[in-house]
């Protein structure tokens, strides 16, 4: 087996945006319906921006229903939905309103088509018309309107009267938005002063209150029509206020009867400055830079300022959620007493003392350390230790396939990254950042299906049910065993041999095989979950290794393990000949894993394989050695947790049951249902369900840079993969030919099975759709070694059965294709053993597989075409 060169490697990076490009436009071929667009989700920020504001429900002659927006960018609310309270009644907004930050618009007839009852509702809803946006519910219609204040933002009341599309006609309490701002106690200009400021959202009639400082006796009264604008301010001193302040003294405000107290600040001794709130109005007093009477204040810059939100997990990671701060300066940062919020204000996680950050480095926090975790429309903020100074944030409309992540590290916008990078640089579309506009919740980067887009089901019409799972093909030296290929069923658990004819796969005749053989624990015992099935180089000799989730006869409780069975038994049922149950290890990440959320997908990769590639072990942070985990065998397993969505890799005692984690690796999903391991190109395999749109993630060990290829900066995201660990090379859709089902299980075929650069690929689906549950397609075959001299097959790879109403339009329905030599796989072209693997992944993430189609069509065309047998090869198909 020869691995990846560091130079290929290096032309994988290359290749990866320049696949991007090629296949934008097919991306990009369909363009979005009217209807997309009604059923699109509106970002987090729009519908945090827009507000009911203003409720007219005793009108003549209509009522109405006022929208503000308080944000701070215009928003499109064309298609929104405003309800009663039946849902029966829905008027959706008209075409290109578009509302501005600040503005009201006004929803009454003729688009409104009901009234307003007495005791009602509005109600205002997403395009889709079940997103609540925002509501307000009232028993008694009101003698004028009921209206927000302060505008958009305080709560509902009895307003003074109606300002349709204009500013409520609140009666604000001083006491609720006047606060005193800053304090000048040391002779300024002209003397001493206290400044005011309104922190509400409307004007606020200030007239009446009472300033004192610490002496009951020092009174002044502000006098009437002392109005202060919505945050704006109002200073009063010298000459107008009659005593001064003195080196340690306080600033009292109290309401007009004299008594009330509403807002105090006292100090010690005269400021250099003056004292001010950071941030104005509302947060604690500190020394300013310089006095800013009548203005904001100049407050010092927050040290660490520069901090950025880097990364975001939102949808259970390892071990759960998480946040990833970078600090970008050249100095640490001290983030004790920092404070991290979500979207709501009572989710409060104040950093610990000693929570520090290294210039350049990161600093993750923990969902233990947050203690909540993210939600699917949710936002991450950070603040200084003042809890109101906001020094990042990040907001979201649904979960990310992988994670959200700034690209570049934080300095550009968020995007859906390619691999969750927890701890290190961001690993995103190799374009520094997302189209999204960092509103997240995007999609990520992906590239088409590596083969031909059809598919068809090859499995006998409602044979198995449901629940076929994991799938592998004998991968030996003999080529007649691929031919072979194993099938698990969850429930009840059982093992399929299954072997390929004219029409499909069906179960083996031999050895008691023909209905399958029930799984059961070493006692004779259970119903074995098995979710997934692999082999080691041995083949059936080493035992077959079976990847579970529960014993079913005892469903509720947890039993993730990795089980080998003898698949040379001739037993109607087959007992385990060893277990290594996980449970104890992968609690250290997730400490409760559901019963139905265990083990499903397994690989086995040879160590020979994994040493090439230079690989690291975790345990020791050095290059892996085989010898450190005696009687493992000659390969370590490879296991998908759908509980988090991580791969684990484990060396298994053979003799003792003992187990050891060598690697833990992030697919990039929620969940992996699937693992599986291609040899010809030591690309390892992580498949997601319906879940995922059956994406699939292909990993590999990332080099370690020598010479000027070290001191040189990263040139893409997949570079900046950290030397010796699996890192996502690229991820690819389903073919367009594949449903969007279930599928748990997928295997790829052995290079044996290659013709005219195509191998089959196959799937599982766990529902068994349509009363299939295995399906058929290609992938390009991309050779590791010289082929070997071609190996006769005494049986013939499966023609797929077609499925109802689809064919192939360049080929003949129906026909048998004939079994491939060894020859015809691509590494027949002569290249060398290092150059044909580069090209052949390189092909693999640039969709050229394209160009192996194209000949495949063409070949299937001249077949249909020309009846005569063909004596000699087609010179322009050659040359092509």
């Amino acid at each position: 087996m020869r691995s990846l060169s560091r130079s290929s490697w290096g032309a994988l990076t290359l290749a990866l945006p320049v696949a991007a490009a090629l296949l934008a436009p097919a991306a990009l071929a369909a363009p979005a319906t009217a209807a997309d667009a009604a059923a699109a989700p509106i970002a987090a920020d729009a519908a945090a921006s827009i507000r009911i504001n203003e409720v007219e429900s005793d009108a003549s002659p209509t009522d109405w229903v006022e929208l503000t927006n308080i944000g701070t960018a215009p928003v499109d609310i064309s298609g929104w939905i405003v309800k009663d309270d039946t849902d029966t009644r829905t008027d959706a907004l008209p075409a290109g309103t578009i509302l501005a930050p600040g503005a009201f618009f006004v929803f009454d007839q003729p688009a409104m088509s009901y009234g307003l009852g007495k005791a009602d509702s509005a109600r205002l809803f997403a395009p889709d018309g079940t997103t609540l946006v925002d509501s307000y519910s009232w028993t008694a219609h009101a003698a004028t309107t009921y209206g927000r204040c302060a505008d958009g933002t305080g709560a509902f009341t009895l307003t003074a009267a109606p300002t349709k599309g204009a500013p409520n006609a609140c009666v604000v309490d001083p006491a609720d938005v006047v606060r005193i701002n800053e304090v000048e106690s040391s002779g300024g200009t002209p003397g001493d002063w206290v400044e005011f400021t309104n922190i509400g959202t409307t004007a606020v009639d200030a007239s009446g209150l009472v300033l004192r400082d610490d002496d009951d006796t020092h009174s002044y009264v502000l006098p009437a029509g002392s109005t202060i604008p919505a945050r704006g301010f109002l200073a009063v001193g010298d000459p107008e206020v009659t005593f001064g302040l003195g080196g340690a003294d306080s600033a009292r405000l109290f309401a007009a009867d004299g008594s009330t107290l509403i807002d105090s600040y006292s100090w010690t001794a005269h400021a250099a400055t003056t004292y001010g709130r950071c941030a104005d109005g509302t947060g604690a007093f500190a020394l300013t830079t310089a006095p800013t009477r009548g203005a904001a204040n100049a407050c010092a810059p927050v040290a660490g300022a520069g901090v950025r939100i880097n990364e975001i997990e939102s949808n259970g990671g390892t071990p759960g959620d998480w946040v990833e701060l970078l600090n970008p300066t050249a100095a640490a940062i001290d983030l004790s007493g920092w404070i991290v919020k979500d979207s709501a204000d009572d989710h409060v996680t104040v950093l610990p003392a000693g929570s520090t950050i290294a210039p350049g480095a990161f600093f993750i926090v923990e969902e233990s350390t947050l203690g909540y975790g993210l939600g699917s429309a949710d936002a991450v903020r950070l603040f200084a230790p003042d809890g109101v100074t906001l020094v990042d944030q990040h907001s979201w409309t649904s979960h990310a396939a992988l994670t959200l992540g700034r690209c570049p590290d934080a300095t550009g916008p968020f995007a859906a990254t390619t691999s969750s990078t927890k701890g290190a640089p961001n690993v995103c579309d190799g374009t520094g950042g997302g189209d999204d506009g960092g509103t997240g919740g995007g999609d990520i980067a992906t590239l088409p299906w590596a083969g031909e887009q059809t598919v068809d089901t090859v499995d006998p019409a409602n044979l198995f049910g449901t629940n076929l799972s994991g799938l592998a093909f004998e991968q030996t030296a003999d080529p007649s065993d691929a031919d072979t290929l194993w099938a698990v069923k969850n429930g009840p658990g059982t093992l399929y041999r299954l072997d390929a004819s004219a029409t499909g796969w069906a179960p083996s005749t031999d050895d008691g095989w023909s209905n399958g053989k029930l799984l059961h624990y070493a006692d004779g015992t259970g119903d074995v979950d098995a979710e997934g099935v692999t082999f080691t180089a041995a083949g059936p000799s080493g035992g077959i290794f079976v990847s579970t989730e529960r014993n079913n006869a005892d469903s509720k409780i947890s039993r993730p393990s990795i089980i080998r069975y003898d698949v040379t038994s001739t037993d109607a049922a087959l007992s385990a000949t060893r277990e290594w149950n996980l449970a104890a290890d992968l609690a250290t990440d997730v400490p409760t894993i559901g019963a139905n959320a265990g083990l499903e997908g397994i690989t086995w990769i040879p160590d020979a394989d994994l040493v090439a590639q230079g690989f690291v072990d975790e345990r020791t942070g050095a290059a892996y050695r085989p010898a450190s985990y005696p009687n493992h065998g000659d390969g370590l397993f490879f296991v998908g947790l759908e509980a988090n969505g991580s791969i684990y890799a484990y060396a298994l005692d053979q003799n003792s049951g003992a187990v050891n984690r060598v690697a833990t690796i992030t697919s990039g999903f929620p969940s992996v249902m699937e693992l599986e391991y291609d040899p010809a190109t030591d690309l390892l395999w992580a498949v997601c369900d319906d879940t995922c749109e059956g994406r699939s993630a292909l990993l590999s060990v990332a080099p370690k840079p020598v010479g000027a290829a070290a001191a040189a900066a990263p040139t893409s995201a997949v570079a900046a993969a950290a030397p010796g660990r699996f890192a996502i090379m690229a991820v690819l859709e389903r073919p367009t030919g594949m449903p969007n089902v279930n599928n748990e299980g997928f295997a790829i075929a052995p290079n044996a099975q290659c013709t005219d650069g195509l191998k089959p690929a196959i799937w599982s689906d766990d529902n068994g759709t349509d009363g299939h549950s295995l399906r058929q397609g290609t992938i390009a075959c991309l050779a590791d070694a010289v082929a070997p001299a071609p190996v006769p097959s005494p049986t013939p790879t499966p023609a797929p059965s077609a499925t109802p109403g689809a064919s192939d339009p360049a080929g003949t329905p129906g026909a048998t294709p004939v079994r491939p030599s060894a020859d015809s796989a691509l590494a027949s072209t002569g290249a060398t053993p290092i150059i044909a693997i580069s090209v052949a992944a390189v092909l693999l993430l640039a969709g050229i597989a394209v160009f192996v189609i194209a000949r495949v069509r063409r070949a299937r065309s001249t077949a249909a075409a020309d009846t005569a047998p063909t004596s000699a090869p087609d010179r322009n198909d050659d040359a092509s």
